[in-house]
């Protein structure tokens, strides 16, 4: 499976948003972003999206949502209600990204509608654990400091997401930051370790 980052280039504040594309053509694109460009972006790849799956809505991730659905018609998958869900994601479910069948997890703490979507081999992690975002490098972990967030939830959720992350998982695309190769659970194992110390991830926090 190939994942492309089409957000990469984008030069306004946006997630990570990810095109994964199955070697049977098959093609989802994790997250929508903010970036005016990320459906021209797209096209630029693929000329048809089957599905979105939405690791949450914050307006970083769903601005360009709405765009994306009138561009290629998927099906979209999301925890929360939203106006283009065509299907409802719960905790456990198995939901298909690109060619991998990839195990729903409910992460909230940072979002109430926060899920992450792990696989034998790669995890789409959304904003619950990134690899580096400029306050941490190599595991750190979404923000807490605002209103409906909880550094405590955070917390737990990372714990299950550690529970039921298999061995091996090499590939980790995450909301922000850099993508990371490699021992993907020493990562958030790390960023577990830093969240439970309960410092400050921002000055204001």
């Amino acid at each position: 499976m190939e994942v492309v980052h089409v957000t990469e280039d984008a030069e306004v504040f946006t997630c990570n948003a990810f095109l994964a594309i199955g070697e049977d053509g098959q093609t989802t694109l994790v997250d929508a972003g903010a970036w005016d460009g990320v459906v021209d972006e797209v096209r630029s790849h693929t000329d048809d999206v089957d599905a979105v799956v939405m690791t949450h809505q914050h307006g970083d991730h769903v601005e360009r949502l709405e765009a994306v659905v009138e561009a290629f018609d998927p099906a979209v998958y999301a925890y929360a209600d939203h106006p283009t869900r065509t299907h409802a994601l719960e905790d456990g479910d198995t939901v298909r990204i690109g060619d991998e069948a990839f195990d729903v997890v409910y992460t909230p703490g940072h979002a109430d509608d926060h899920v992450s979507f792990v696989s034998e081999s790669a995890l789409f992690s959304g904003d619950v654990v990134v690899h580096d975002d400029g306050a941490f490098d190599y595991g750190s972990f979404g923000r807490t400091d605002m209103a409906g967030q909880s550094r405590e939830r955070l917390i737990e959720s990372i714990r299950d997401l550690l529970e039921r992350m298999p061995e091996g998982v090499e590939h980790m695309y995450a909301g922000h930051g850099g993508v990371f190769h490699g021992d993907v659970r020493d990562v958030v194992e790390t960023a577990l370790e830093r969240a439970e110390k309960r410092e400050s991830k921002y000055p204001d926090e």
